[in-house]
């Protein structure tokens, strides 16, 4: 059974049973009976025997940080494998083999690991699928006031959420979007919006809703408190660093640096450096 969801409007559907798309509650408010296009991506999930890495070429191994999932990708005759743990060190619980444009996705995990599994595979497929179409996938906390989102950018552990949190406390009339992975898109008009979406990490935040970007706010932690607009040539690796995407692909990295090359000639970039 296919199920559709809306995401930045962009259709993607999820092909599983019933039961398993009960436990993706994150995915309901984006649920729709859209009929007049084609699906960008549909991740077909075929139960709980793992893919084997024999016979496949070894790309590329994700394990930067420790409290999150390691990704192992592998390659073989234009297809894409991606073996996935939970944590670093951890065991495989999830395997999806993508077609070359990333359209199609094959998943299987352990039957404890659905939502992990599957909300893993729709993260990254829909990144690596919509950079073509002027469509990124951030890392960052997004608040709304005023009828415009602001997005804060940085490192784990840099504070994103709790920035997002303060403005919450101080301004009656903010609104917090996401609070892990938004999407933004460079719209044909030459405005630019952000998104929430179903993945929003350790905060339950899965809101269908969508705002004009306001400005980009990288944080930094630092005994004083001090902001200033960046320049574009400042600004350009904090985004790269934020946005999702497969940067060991030429073509992929291409797309990448003309969005966010667009982005940054309507948008400005601050830096927020506090104690």
């Amino acid at each position: 059974m296919i199920t559709s969801f809306l995401v930045a409007g962009h259709l993607f559907g999820i092909d599983c049973t019933e039961q398993q798309l009960a436990q993706l509650s994150n995915y309901a408010p984006f649920k729709t009976d859209k009929t007049d296009a084609s699906h960008v991506l549909i991740i077909h999930v075929e139960g709980n025997s793992l893919q084997s890495s024999d016979g496949w070429t070894h790309v590329y191994t994700d394990r930067s940080d420790d409290d999150m999932p390691r990704i192992e990708m592998y390659q073989k005759d234009g297809e894409w494998l991606f073996r996935i743990s939970v944590s670093r060190e951890g065991e495989v619980v999830s395997t999806m083999r993508c077609s070359a444009d990333w359209s199609e996705v094959h998943l299987t995990m352990h039957d404890a690991y659905v939502r992990f599994a599957i909300d893993n595979a729709a993260m990254l497929v829909f990144a690596f699928r919509t950079t073509g179409v002027k469509t990124l996938l951030f890392h960052s906390s997004v608040t709304m006031r005023q009828g415009k989102a602001y997005m804060f950018l940085g490192h784990s552990g840099t504070g994103k959420s709790t920035h997002s949190r303060q403005w919450l406390q101080a301004f009656d009339d903010t609104e917090l979007m996401n609070d892990d992975n938004p999407a933004v898109r460079l719209l044909e008009d030459g405005s630019v919006r952000v998104y929430g979406t179903p993945w929003s990490g350790k905060t339950p935040c899965y809101k269908n809703i969508s705002a004009p970007l306001g400005a980009l706010v990288q944080l930094e932690q630092a005994p004083h408190n001090s902001i200033h607009r960046l320049r574009l040539t400042q600004a350009y690796p904090y985004i790269l660093a934020s946005v999702s995407g497969l940067k060991i692909l030429p073509d992929m990295m291409d797309r990448l640096y003309e969005s966010i090359a667009q982005l940054l000639e309507i948008i400005p970039v601050y830096k927020l450096v506090k104690g």
